[in-house]
Formats: structure tokens, sequence, C-alpha cells
């Protein structure tokens, strides 16, 4: 397997890291699912953002992320059902959040679902696609050969980064909960504010262009 030139490598480590640490709907929900149900939940959720983000980078490998850059039928299909998805999942969290009950005997939707809500809030944003398009070719060198297994390589990296990321911010958003878990008023307001978030760019990714 050809990999990357360690200098581009490096480069492209240092941005990768930035993008990852920036705020969007994936660290968003993260967040959410955790301050809902707890690091469990979180940690799955990130590990789903994870799997989802797999999809993506192997997609741009194979050449067929390039359709939603040249068809517009399908970016708008998936941007629409992606802040859709956003949307219901927000409603879900305020409904929760207006609960009368404890936090600790909130509904829960499990870890499983979770991390496959974590999966499909990465993979219905044709954002991300679109985004390794454009810089993972940058960082190959094609005089090396392999272009494919160096897209590969820098993709897999730069999706180790980013779940890194989200795992932090799962153990980050327990503590959190954990220090307001005894004030009920707290947890609901916490919960209702992650909803007005994932609206927030939801709304972002329906207005958002190629």
């Amino acid at each position: 397997m050809t990999l990357p030139d360690p200098a581009l490598f490096l480069a492209f480590m240092l941005a990768a890291l930035a993008l990852n640490l920036t705020p969007g709907p994936d660290m968003a929900y993260v967040a959410a699912r955790t301050l809902a149900e707890g690091r469990p939940a979180g940690l799955a959720s990130a590990l789903g953002v994870g799997a989802g983000a797999l999809v993506h980078i192997a997609l741009a490998v194979l050449g067929l992320s390039a359709l939603l850059l040249h068809a517009p039928l399908a970016f708008a299909i998936v941007k629409y059902a992606g802040a859709a998805y956003l949307v219901w999942i927000a409603v879900r969290l305020w409904r929760a959040g207006a609960a009368t009950v404890p936090t600790g005997n909130a509904p829960r939707v499990g870890v499983a679902r979770a991390f496959v809500e974590g999966a499909l809030t990465n993979l219905l944003n044709p954002k991300v696609a679109l985004f390794f398009i454009a810089l993972l070719p940058q960082f190959v060198d094609a005089e090396r050969g392999g272009v494919a297994a160096q897209m590969l390589v820098l993709g897999l990296a730069f999706n180790t980064s980013g779940t890194i990321v989200n795992v932090a911010v799962a153990i980050l958003a327990d503590r959190a909960r954990g220090a307001v878990r005894a004030s009920r008023l707290a947890a609901r307001l916490l919960r209702r504010l992650a909803a007005l978030v994932l609206v927030g760019f939801a709304v972002r990714l329906a207005l958002a262009q190629r």
C-alpha cells in the first residue's frame, strides 16, 4: 500500500484536528445524546458517527461521492433528508425535556439505537461527502502512485481524529450531566438547549449549497 508523503500527512493531520474541533451536527448529536442518556449512549453515538464517516470515505475513494457534486437533485434529496432527520431527533429531545419524570428514569433509546442514529446523522449530510472529495486529493502525492490507497489512509486518519474528539465530547457532556442530575429543571433546560442546537444545524444544512 502506498502511504502519503510524511510532510503532507503531518499537514493533513493538523488540518484534520482543527476541522474536527469545529462544532457541527455530529458533535451536537453526541453531546445531546449524552445529556439525554449518559456516557454509554454518548460513546455509542460517537462510534456511530465514525461508522457513518467510514461509508463516506469509501465512497470518496471509489469516486461515487462525486455524484452529489454533479447531480443537484441527489444532493438536495440527501441534504433535506438529513435536515429532517436532525429536526426529528430535536423534537424527541424537546419532548423528553418536557417530561416530568426524573432524569434517571427518562425514556431511553438504547446504546444500539444511539449508534445507528449517530451513523445516520453523518450519512445524511452530503456536505461530509463533498468535504472528503475536496480535502483528500489536496494531500495526495500523485507521483508516489496509489492515489486511492493514499486517500484511504488519509480518510481513516481523519476519521480516527474525529472519533477521538467526539468521544471526548461525550465524556465532557457526561460530566456536565452529572453536575445537574439532581436538578430536574437544569436537566430539562439542557435537553431543550441541545434540541435547539440540532434545529439550528438542520436549518444550516437545509440552506447549504454545493
